[in-house]
């Protein structure tokens, strides 16, 4: 019996590393998203608007996002406010389209009065906004949609109002990457990357590719440190630039 202990043991941690690379692989496939609600000015007191989902179209799949849902006032978000309602990581590729979902809980407020906002029929599956931007794997996105509320909205001859939304979505890029691969891939170095500003970032190599990756990197210089096993000795990469909305692809770092 005892002699089976240190081979449970040996196997587990083995189970263990391949399931941390496999993840750490399925990271490497992701970029990360976040959507930010503004508004421009309007003539009212309150213009409520029900948000119940966004999705995005990337590679012509659909992706429901982590929204955080609710009724938001408009005109909280004015003269350079916003507010957060999406954060999370989505596959990369081509990102044809965000669609915005409303709820039917809609209303106006125009000093004590609120009157219901009602939305044409044609808007149930969602307001299209087209997008074409590619996204790269370990870089980070960030969107803003500027709901224009004085424009969205249209009174009727009856005195009812209607909720037609003026909508606009701008994104930039808010970081980059640094991808690259050590040889042998066995020689499993802890990697560090650090910035200009001392901020440091770790990671491993992939045990059988050799493939490494940083995300989500602000931009700037980084030094790379490597802590390989014995008995190789520990090497630096000085000066690696950092670009925003761009992966810097490195030679392939060989150990002797």
């Amino acid at each position: 019996m005892k002699t089976k202990i240190p081979i449970l043991v040996m196997a587990a941690l083995i189970i263990t590393l391949l399931i941390s690379c496999s993840k750490m692989n399925d990271n490497d496939n992701l970029s990360k998203i976040t959507f930010h609600l503004t508004d421009a000015p309007a003539v009212y007191d309150k213009v409520n608007i029900d948000i119940v989902g966004i999705q995005v179209i990337i590679k012509d799949s659909i992706i429901d996002l982590e929204t955080q849902n609710g009724v938001y006032n408009l005109l909280d978000f004015v003269n350079g406010k916003d507010t957060l309602i999406v954060d999370q990581e989505v596959p990369y590729g081509m990102l044809s389209q965000v669609r915005l979902l409303l709820g039917d809980n809609n209303n106006l407020m125009i000093a004590e009065d609120s009157y219901d906002l009602k939305t044409p029929s044609a808007q149930q599956s969602g307001l299209k906004l087209n997008v074409h931007q590619e996204f790269l794997p370990g870089v980070a996105y960030e969107y803003t949609i500027d709901f224009d509320a004085g424009k969205s909205i249209v009174k009727t001859g009856n005195g009812e109002y209607i909720l037609k939304p003026v909508i606009k979505v701008f994104s930039e890029a808010v970081s980059g990457a640094i991808e690259g691969v050590i040889f042998p891939a066995d020689v499993r170095p802890i990697i560090y990357a650090i910035s200009e500003l001392d901020d440091t970032s770790s990671t491993f190599a992939d045990t059988l590719s050799g493939r490494f990756m940083f995300r989500g990197l602000s931009e700037g210089k980084y030094d790379l440190d490597f802590m390989p096993l014995a008995p190789f000795s520990d090497t630096t990469l000085k000066d690696i630039l950092v670009q925003t909305g761009s992966i810097t692809k490195l030679d392939t770092l060989k150990f002797q």
